[in-house]
């Protein structure tokens, strides 16, 4: 069987309400995009990792430190909208047998074997759509709406995904903490055949995505299924100043 041509790429834009111009900011020396391109890069199966950009800024860190980067267009409303236009864009030089892998921005120190985790979903032919997903470990605040629960079927695809503890255990005590060991956690690492993104990318939002704020409900609800792999690691994200001050605290 062969192997499918991977392309990582990874959206970046300087308007983050929360963190203006976060893909520059410094963490122990180094921008933060150019630490998540130098974590992609070492992912075993990636052929290629383009950062997809809005923003000349950001296009000239990336270049100064030999990244490839795509200036796209500034409308649009998620991650998986801005490598639907880099694949369109890139036109004939995107293999027919491309598999897209959304990486995260904001994950300076992501580690690159989730990224072949994600990759191994599409050694089936039958997979379109991919994600990743960890277990809930002690401790961890399963009721915490941002942190995103999903159950999947008998062969691994999700079902659903929630900002609610899912499944609901009817037969708990009330008023105790549901049993982390049956729930899972999402993780925000997306991975696509190129022609199903582009496909994805036309669909309108739709009732269960808009009630949720979950974009990848908007694919179940038009009939897609999404493999989903078991990732040991754990996620950091930067989503606010606090957020960085925290991470840089942790891996100094």
């Amino acid at each position: 069987m062969q192997t499918p041509h991977y392309i990582g790429i990874i959206p970046a834009r300087y308007a983050s309400s929360r963190f203006p111009g976060k893909p520059l900011v410094e963490i122990l020396g180094k921008t933060m995009i150019r630490r998540v391109v130098e974590q992609a890069l070492q992912s075993k199966l990636l052929q290629r990792v383009i950062v997809a950009t809005d923003d000349a800024r950001i296009e000239a860190e990336v270049r100064s430190f030999g990244g490839e980067v795509v200036m796209t267009s500034m409308e649009h409303p998620s991650g998986t909208d801005r490598c639907a236009e880099v694949i369109r864009l890139l036109g004939d030089a995107v293999p027919a047998d491309a598999v897209v892998i959304n990486i995260q921005g904001d994950e300076p120190f992501i580690d690159p074997g989730q990224i072949d985790v994600l990759c191994r979903c599409f050694d089936d032919q039958a997979v379109e759509l991919g994600t990743l997903l960890r277990r809930f470990s002690h401790g961890e605040d399963v009721l915490n709406p941002n942190m995103i629960k999903v159950v999947r079927d008998v062969n691994g695809y999700g079902l659903y995904f929630s900002r609610l503890p899912i499944p609901f255990e009817r037969d708990a005590t009330q008023g105790s903490l549901p049993d982390l060991t049956a729930h899972f956690q999402h993780i925000g690492l997306y991975g696509y055949r190129a022609n199903t993104l582009l496909k994805i990318a036309q669909l309108p939002p739709s009732f269960l995505e808009l009630t949720e704020k979950l974009e990848q409900l908007r694919w179940i609800e038009n009939g897609y299924r999404i493999m989903t792999a078991l990732s040991e690691h754990e996620s950091w994200s930067v989503d606010t100043p606090e957020d960085l001050k925290k991470m840089q605290s942790r891996f100094v």
